[in-house]
C-alpha cells in the first residue's frame, strides 16, 4: 500500500471542505429526488375541457398540453373533452376526481360563479374549494350580432320589437349567464337558445338562425375580423382600444344593478382559470402549480401563443383562488337577483 504524506495545513483544509459538503450536496441533487415530482414520471395527466373540441378553452388546453410535458418530465399530458350542462359535467368530473394531480380542468369556471350563486341543479362542486393552479388570461367579453341582422347599435337591440335570439352553449354556460345579466342590466329582451358548443353559434349566426351571442373576444375574433358580426357592447374593466366607440357595460351601472355589473367585471378577469380537485397534498399541489407557471412562462409557449393569438396574462394559483372566493362574496340583493334571473329562464 502506498503511503502518502499530507502536510498538516492541507489536512485542516480538507476537514473544513468536508464539513461544508453537506451544505452543497442538495444543490446538486437531481430534481427527481422530489417525491412529488417523481410521482408524475410515466403517468398520464388529463386536462378535462368542459366543452367540445374547438373554441378558446380547448385551444388553451391543447397549447398547455403541448408545452407542459417538459415541465413534468417523463409524463404524458392529454386533453379530454367532457362537454355538457353548461360546463357543469366537466367541472363535476374534475372536482370529484382523486386529488393526486393527474386530473386538472380548463373551462368556464368563471361562469360557474353565476351558476353556483343561482343554485342551479346538477352542481357537485364549490368553486372556492378547487385547488386552483392558475389563471392564464383575462377575457374581455363582447356582445355581437350578425351582419345581416337589423341591429346596428345597442339602442336597436333595446328598441327591438321582437325578442333577440341569442346563442349559448348551455344553461349555466358563460354565454348563457352573461346574456341573462346583460339583458337585465341594459334592458334588452333576449330569447336564449342553448345547445351551441364551440363555434356552432358562429355558424348559426351566419345561417341567420341566431341574431347574436355574448362571448370572449378572443373566441369571437374570427367572426369580428371577417366582418361577419358587429360588436355592440364590451364587458371589461378597461376600454378596448379596438372598439373605442362601443359602449361598456359599466356605462349602464346604476345603484340598483351595480352589484350585477361588478360580478360581470369580476368574471371577465377570470378568463382561463385552471382547476384541480380540492384537498390536494401541499407538496403535490406545489409541483403542479410550479409546472403550470413554468409552462405559461416558457419562451416557446409565449412565442407560439403570439402566433396563434392566444394571449397569456398569468395569475398564480393563490391569486386565482382569491378571485373566486371574492366572486362568491355578493350581497343578498345580488344573490337574489341572480337567482331570479336564472328562474326566469325556466
Amino acid at each position: 500500500m502506498l503511503g502518502i504524506s499530507v502536510p498538516a495545513r492541507f489536512k485542516v483544509l480538507i476537514v473544513i471542505l468536508l464539513g461544508f459538503l453537506p451544505i452543497f450536496l442538495p444543490a446538486f441533487a437531481p430534481a427527481a429526488a422530489n417525491p412529488d415530482l417523481k410521482f408524475f414520471e410515466d403517468q398520464v395527466v388529463n386536462i378535462i375541457v368542459s366543452t367540445k373540441a374547438g373554441g378558446g378553452y380547448d385551444a388553451y388546453a391543447r397549447m398547455m398540453a403541448r408545452f407542459m410535458r417538459k415541465h413534468l418530465p417523463k409524463s404524458v399530458v392529454i386533453v379530454k373533452n367532457v362537454p355538457g350542462a353548461g360546463h357543469i359535467i366537466g367541472a363535476n368530473e374534475v372536482y370529484l376526481s382523486k386529488p393526486n394531480g393527474l386530473t386538472i380542468g380548463m373551462g368556464n369556471y368563471k361562469g360557474l360563479l353565476f351558476t353556483q350563486l343561482a343554485g342551479l341543479p346538477g352542481i357537485r362542486f364549490d368553486v372556492s374549494k378547487y385547488s386552483w393552479l392558475a389563471n392564464v388570461a383575462s377575457e374581455p367579453q363582447v356582445l355581437i350580432v350578425g351582419k345581416n341582422t337589423p341591429f346596428k347599435t345597442l339602442k336597436d337591440l333595446i328598441d327591438s320589437p321582437r325578442p333577440v335570439k341569442m346563442g349559448a352553449s348551455g344553461v349555466g354556460s358563460s354565454s348563457y349567464n352573461y346574456s341573462l345579466m346583460v339583458g337585465k342590466t341594459v334592458g334588452i329582451n333576449f330569447k336564449l337558445v342553448p345547445g351551441f358548443s364551440g363555434s356552432e353559434a358562429d355558424m348559426a349566426m351566419l345561417r341567420n338562425e341566431l341574431d347574436g351571442q355574448v362571448g370572449a373576444y378572443d373566441n369571437l375574433r374570427p367572426m369580428i375580423d371577417s366582418e361577419g358580426a358587429r360588436v355592440l357592447l364590451v364587458i371589461s374593466k378597461k376600454k378596448a382600444p379596438q372598439f373605442p366607440n362601443v359602449p361598456m357595460i359599466s356605462d349602464f351601472a346604476t345603484p340598483q344593478n351595480k352589484g350585477l355589473v361588478d360580478l360581470m367585471l369580476a368574471m371577465a378577469e377570470l378568463g382561463r382559470p385552471i382547476a384541480a380537485p380540492p384537498n390536494m397534498a401541499p407538496g403535490r399541489l406545489k409541483v403542479l402549480r410550479d409546472a403550470v407557471e413554468q409552462t405559461f412562462k416558457d419562451p416557446e409557449l409565449i412565442s407560439f401563443s403570439s402566433k396563434v393569438k392566444l394571449p397569456v396574462d398569468f395569475d398564480s394559483g393563490e391569486e386565482t383562488k382569491k378571485l373566486f372566493v371574492n366572486g362568491l362574496r355578493q350581497s343578498s340583493e345580488v344573490v337574489k337577483l341572480v337567482k331570479d334571473l336564472a328562474q326566469s329562464e325556466k
